[in-house]
């Protein structure tokens, strides 16, 4: 299916999601509609085992909310702190790969996902800027960017409006990993094609543990944890795992 405002792609078992409004790749109401369609398709589609999400070009990864359409949509700001929770929440891994400035809820959807690659180019910059205009980041930012850099440095990054470059944010731990511009989605693709090889079940439980952690509590996490033993103690890939390993070969998982 043919989206207008964004690029969706399967390759090999990544979903490989493109924001495609050139130049700031910002979000409309319209994108935010085509980004919820390709949520569901992903997350119900087995075939897929890994996200990317990227932007078109090598200006901006995403420069946030398209403050325009907002005018006209007051729902937006709503809409997107669903659908960033939703990624936050996904139970298959979800890489941003960052190609240019992420700015406001254009980092606050790379914040929301589970891995960040950012380009090394001198131009690109990462901040949640909302404070100069008046306003605070809305689609989670005060919320994730602590969890991530510490609450200091948070605090520092929204007050100031702080706009750090690749060798920054990889410092502080914001990024993974950083990429040359012209390697950048490469590295993505191999670092994406390593997760899609590992079991998927036992993934998806890991990803659902640590998340009921962060949402509910401790003890509910801790009960999702259990949960998932249980789940993969059953599981086709877990006899799979055990017997590679005693076979002293890669294991083949399929999700089964």
């Amino acid at each position: 299916m043919a989206y207008e405002n964004l690029i969706y792609e399967k390759r090999d078992g990544i979903g490989l999601v493109t924001i495609n409004r050139p130049p700031a790749n910002s979000w409309s109401l319209a994108a935010m509609e085509d980004f919820e369609k390709i949520i569901d398709e992903m997350e119900n589609d087995p075939d897929i085992r890994v996200v990317i999400i990227t932007g078109t070009g090598e200006k901006c990864f995403s420069a946030g909310m398209d403050v325009a359409d907002a005018t006209k949509n007051p729902g937006l700001g709503n809409k997107g702190r669903e659908l960033w929770r939703r990624v936050d929440r996904f139970e298959k891994p979800t890489i941003s790969v960052i190609n240019g400035h992420a700015l406001g809820g254009g980092l606050e959807l790379a914040l929301a996902c589970h891995f960040r690659i950012m380009t090394d180019s001198p131009k690109a910059k990462i901040g949640l800027t909302e404070l100069n205009l008046g306003i605070i980041p809305g689609w989670g930012g005060t919320q994730r960017l602590h969890r991530i850099v510490g609450k200091a440095k948070a605090l520092d990054m929204i007050l100031f409006s702080k706009r750090l470059d690749a060798g920054e944010a990889l410092a502080i731990g914001l990024v993974n990993q950083v990429s040359a511009s012209e390697t950048l989605m490469q590295d993505a693709l191999k670092f994406a094609e390593q997760l899609s090889k590992r079991p998927p079940i036992a993934v998806r439980c890991v990803l659902k543990a640590i998340s009921t952690g962060i949402y509910e509590s401790l003890d509910n996490g801790l009960a999702m944890e259990s949960e998932g033993s249980k789940t993969v103690a059953g599981s086709e890939d877990a006899i799979e795992g055990f017997t590679a390993f005693f076979e002293k070969r890669e294991p083949v998982f399929k999700g089964k």
